[in-house]
């Protein structure tokens, strides 16, 4: 029987070789919001693995939306430059489709890296700034309070995500996914944890929802019809009266409606409160939840790090692909060997093709380099 995980998936005009998905992975690594040679040894060791998808990790709409001084942008001509030169070296030996996360970190901006501990940097600090949220509303108590979006600030946002994602199609990104999930912007406008707004973007569902549904609306107008526009969300805050499940259908339905391609369903990362039941699969249940309300494709992920699994929840149709973070860092060609564990077959790069073992002979496809 063929593998689920190995027969091609479609993300609206998007086709894909099979169902594995390269999640967005930050690297900290930029300098001024530009990528560096870094990105060239990452992204292009991804991109010879033999996954469906490579999608770049959280790059900023504006300056003040990066997580931190090492995030990558897409804000200006020096970014866009940089990301260009990054995509032409890998385009030479790969033809892998390659989407972006395009993210606002909100509250949770202005951090140092995580190998230095990745706490907040004080405003004063020469690699800090003050953070934009919905409310005035810190992630800890003992962070920087942030400046609350008002209406022309909101606005701003807004057209940033637009000028990225224009900037992306201007130099061959093939889809884009729009960052609502792990605490940052746009999950902060979701979760009534962190909005406290009284107006129209605050309050009900209905109004949490209406920042998000404007930025994914004015995205998808500006993308050509021929590029997809997906989103990732978190599907649960794991924290009393956060952001849930049922809320994330409401909003999941809303967006299908809208035209979005795909829906990438993560967790958590909006408060410190969360109480999480890490464990393999253990956001499985959210993706089933969501698949089992809309038609569009649904990405599963979290701690799928074996490949039985990964076949079964395709099996099972708890969701339609599988993505892969801190397990293709771990091991970049796992797509390889699940393919050589269910017998099916990937794509390799032709100074490759002699490494395949003699058990697996039929592992790589000769044909996709014809």
């Amino acid at each position: 029987m063929r593998s689920k995980l190995f027969t091609p998936a479609q993300v609206g005009p998007l086709t894909l070789a099979n169902r594995i998905v390269i999640a967005p992975m930050c690297q900290y690594s930029a300098v001024d919001g530009c990528m560096t040679d870094w990105h060239v040894i990452h992204l292009g060791q991804l991109a010879l693995s033999g996954a469906g998808l490579l999608t770049i990790e959280a790059t900023a709409v504006k300056p003040e939306g990066r997580i931190s001084y090492a995030d990558v942008g897409l804000y200006s001509n020096a970014t866009e430059n940089a990301m260009r030169q990054v995509l032409e070296s890998i385009r030479r030996y790969s033809d892998m489709p390659i989407a972006i996360q395009l993210a606002h970190a909100g509250r949770k901006a202005s951090t140092e890296v995580p190998w230095k501990g990745g706490a907040q940097l004080a405003i004063d600090h020469p690699n800090g700034w003050r953070p934009e949220a919905p409310s005035a509303v810190p992630y800890l108590e003992t962070e920087t309070t942030p400046t609350a979006l008002d209406k022309a600030g909101l606005a701003g946002v807004r057209d940033a995500f637009v000028e990225s994602a224009k900037r992306a199609v201007r130099i061959g990104i093939d889809a884009i996914q729009i960052h609502g999930a792990h605490g940052y912007l746009l999950h902060e406008f979701l979760s009534p944890l962190s909005n406290r707004r009284d107006d129209e973007y605050g309050g009900s569902l209905e109004n949490r929802m209406r920042f998000p549904l404007e930025v994914f609306d004015a995205v998808r107008a500006a993308v050509p019809a021929e590029r997809a526009v997906s989103i990732r969300v978190s599907g649960t805050d794991w924290a009393p009266g956060g952001w849930d499940a049922e809320q994330t259908v409401e909003f999941a339905r809303a967006l299908e409606a809208r035209g979005c391609n795909a829906i990438h369903v993560s967790s958590g990362g909006l408060t410190s409160a969360q109480k999480i039941p890490v464990g393999p699969g253990y956001q499985v249940p959210l993706a089933r939840a969501v698949k089992a309300a809309v038609k569009m494709p649904v990405i599963a992920v979290g701690l799928i790090s074996e490949f039985e699994h990964a076949e079964s929840i395709l099996v099972a149709g708890d969701a339609d692909m599988i993505a892969l973070a801190r397990a293709m860092l771990y091991n970049p060609r796992w797509p390889w060997h699940a393919a050589a564990h269910f017998g099916a077959a990937v794509k390799a790069p032709s100074q490759y093709l002699r490494s395949q073992p003699a058990r697996f002979r039929t592992l790589f496809d000769i044909r996709a380099n014809d």
